[in-house]
């Protein structure tokens, strides 16, 4: 997995001034983390499955993959209905110019039309993984143009003092200089791309932004900068700590969409099975007497019916054998049912695969150790674990042993 530092890189390889470029759709209204990730997968996905390296908006929109998960995910009408034509228009191709923009991709004029290929494909992969990377994505993409454009100063002393003031000196700022260096010339259309531009700042600021064209009265959250807000992601984050994770669901009556838990699940497995591939040559991540056969299976931990909000983390993944999996880690069969004493066994094993990924020096680093405590916090409803120190893989197998001891 690309790190920060990796990312860092690519962006300073690339002059992004919007005094030169003159580029007025560098970012856009549909620009938000979960879809610039889905959109990534998309692309991904077709370049995974089609010979042909060049592509268009349409080729991505109308390609099986996209109708099977954008239309669910997002609750929108089918990918060809007439009705959402100008909304896909703007869907799928706000976030390919975005891609573009930042030499992700690289697009070409055809006959009036624009035409895709990818530049890079290991930052094009880092994107469509998890929203978390889309995200961190944006505020360093977003940065690195201010920046390079002369205009950071702006938000500079707006983050540095909040006044109504100075987020209205940064708001009519940003609008006079996009009026000036694009071919954008009103400030309505600004101020809906200032929103984009400011608010994954102020997020990682841990600042105010803006809600309704006004300085925010809160702090920006995760949930704020998303597209589609009714895809609740993270219990952890948002329940008081003295409240269990059933209590808080209960309470404020929380509904998982199931569909978007499904896609990042299948997304997450996919990544593992290749990655288990590349570096393990299919061998089962947990030696017992059933480990010699091809790591076909990969199985979530703690299960995805269960715990929905971290069956996507390649943390709670494992891959096995079909026998592994199908009759010790569900017994008999029974996919509704999980082992106790066996997910006890995997867990470990897990936690040794990746301290053995964190640690080395060839792989690529493909889990994060906060993650892990993640997983774990949420599984055994206990938020102290993600006061662990970074990289303390002997307090976390002394916490899943405890836990299952106290289980028996």
């Amino acid at each position: 997995m690309l790190t920060n530092t990796d990312i860092t890189e690519f962006l300073n390889k690339y002059d992004y001034d919007i005094r030169k470029t003159g580029n007025a759709r560098w970012i856009d209204q549909k620009c938000t983390p979960d879809v610039i990730t889905i959109i990534s997968d998309c692309i991904y996905n077709f370049h995974l499955n089609n010979s042909e390296k060049f592509f268009t908006s349409s080729d991505i929109r109308f390609s099986d993959y996209a109708r099977s998960n954008v239309v669910e995910i997002f609750k929108k009408p089918e990918v060809d209905s007439d009705k959402a034509e100008h909304e896909y228009d703007k869907f799928f191709q706000q976030p390919m110019e975005l891609l573009a923009a930042s030499h992700v991709l690289t697009k070409y004029k055809v006959k009036n039309r624009n035409v895709y290929e990818i530049s890079d494909i290991e930052i094009l992969d880092y994107l469509a993984l998890r929203e978390k990377n889309s995200l961190y994505f944006l505020k360093e993409y977003i940065t690195k143009t201010l920046k390079d454009s002369g205009i950071y100063p702006l938000f500079e002393t707006f983050f540095n003092n909040q006044t109504p003031e100075n987020y209205s000196k940064m708001k009519s700022g940003f609008s006079s200089f996009t009026i000036k260096n694009t071919p954008i010339n009103k400030e309505l259309e600004c101020n809906r791309i200032f929103i984009k531009v400011l608010n994954p700042l102020a997020y990682f600021k841990n600042s105010l932004g803006t809600v309704k064209g006004r300085l925010s009265k809160d702090k920006i959250t995760y949930d704020m900068l998303m597209y589609n807000r009714n895809n609740f992601r993270d219990i952890n984050a948002e329940k008081p700590k003295n409240v269990t994770r059933k209590e808080y669901m209960q309470s404020h009556k929380i509904v998982f969409n199931k569909a978007y838990y499904r896609y990042q699940s299948q997304k997450a497995k996919r990544v593992l099975h290749d990655f288990n591939t590349r570096y393990r040559r299919d061998k089962s991540e947990y030696d017992d007497e059933y480990a010699n056969a091809p790591a076909t299976e990969i199985h979530h931990i703690f299960p995805e019916s269960k715990y929905p909000e971290i069956s996507y983390y390649l943390e709670n993944l494992i891959a096995l054998t079909p026998t592994q999996h199908l009759n010790c880690a569900h017994p008999n069969h029974k996919t509704g049912e999980i082992s106790k004493s066996y997910q006890h066994k995997l867990l470990l094993a897990k936690v040794e695969r990746i301290k053995e990924n964190l640690n080395s020096g060839n792989a690529e680093k493909k889990y994060s150790f906060s993650n892990l405590l993640k997983v774990l916090a949420v599984a055994f409803e206990d938020d102290g674990i993600l006061n662990i120190d970074n990289n303390y893989f002997d307090a976390i197998v002394d916490v899943i042993n405890s836990h299952y001891l106290s289980e028996q």
